[in-house]
């Protein structure tokens, strides 16, 4: 709220200072620990919600275009397909988990792997306007896992696989992460789709030597910068790979 004084400055023009201005603090609400001892705390912030990672913020419920449009992208040739079976690795605030639910059929089947279970409790604890309505949909199966080992105990089940995990390519919150991008992890991935199925990366920023990493495991992909927010905001990564179609022999 701005003082008395600072909105009588504001209506004539004249200068205030700053000390004048009321600033809203940061709640800390709950705290978690990743299986690597990396410290995760929920915020709340002016009305928006966020997680930090040793005081580094992870995500927001104000940036959330880019965790929806994985979801459009990967998800919008299923929207006429018959019991598509999705995978979404990494939970967040669940705002993929919406978007991909607002796309897929009534008989869709969507399992949402999450490693660290206090983020399953916040987006639960209806005190919170989280993912709670989401997760209540019985289309979801929520798992208090690492999707690596849904990946391994899933071959050729999934038509579309969503990993919005970390920070993408190059994790932030646990190190461990990072094996689901190197060519053993991007494997473990393929073999889990289905022949004509698709997967999509989230990542804060573009990796060209994942990119690369990608083609020689055998993925033809793309990646397109969306936007933290629908018009603004940092440019994220959205990478869509596919298996690569082989060229039919030269006659």
């Amino acid at each position: 709220m701005v003082s008395s004084r600072a909105a009588e400055c504001v209506r004539r023009g004249t200068p205030f200072p700053v000390t004048e201005l009321s600033v809203r603090p940061f709640e800390r609400l709950a705290e978690a620990t990743a299986p690597d001892g990396t410290l995760l705390s929920l915020c709340r912030h002016d009305g928006a919600y966020l997680i930090r990672v040793d005081g580094v913020e992870l995500m927001s419920t104000r940036r959330s275009h880019s965790e929806r449009e994985l979801a459009r992208l990967a998800c919008a040739s299923l929207a006429g397909a018959t019991a598509p079976h999705v995978l979404i690795g990494g939970l967040g605030f669940g705002f993929t988990l919406r978007a991909a639910l607002e796309i897929l059929p009534a008989d869709a089947r969507v399992l949402v792997a999450e490693l660290v279970p206090e983020v399953i409790e916040w987006n639960r604890n209806p005190e919170y306007d989280l993912a709670g309505d989401a997760l209540r949909d019985p289309r979801v199966d929520l798992r208090h896992t690492d999707v690596s080992n849904v990946l391994r105990e899933s071959p050729g089940v999934f038509d579309a696989i969503l990993l919005d995990v970390d920070n993408g390519a190059e994790p932030l919150t646990t190190a461990d992460n990072g094996r689901l991008y190197g060519a053993a992890g991007i494997r473990r991935t393929l073999a889990a789709l289905k022949s004509d199925g698709c997967v999509a990366y989230w990542s804060a920023t573009l990796v060209p030597q994942f990119m690369k990493l990608l083609g020689r495991v055998g993925l033809e992909a793309s990646a397109q910068q969306v936007r933290a927010h629908a018009t603004s905001g940092p440019l994220h990564t959205i990478i869509l790979a596919r298996r690569a179609v082989k060229a039919a022999p030269v006659a």
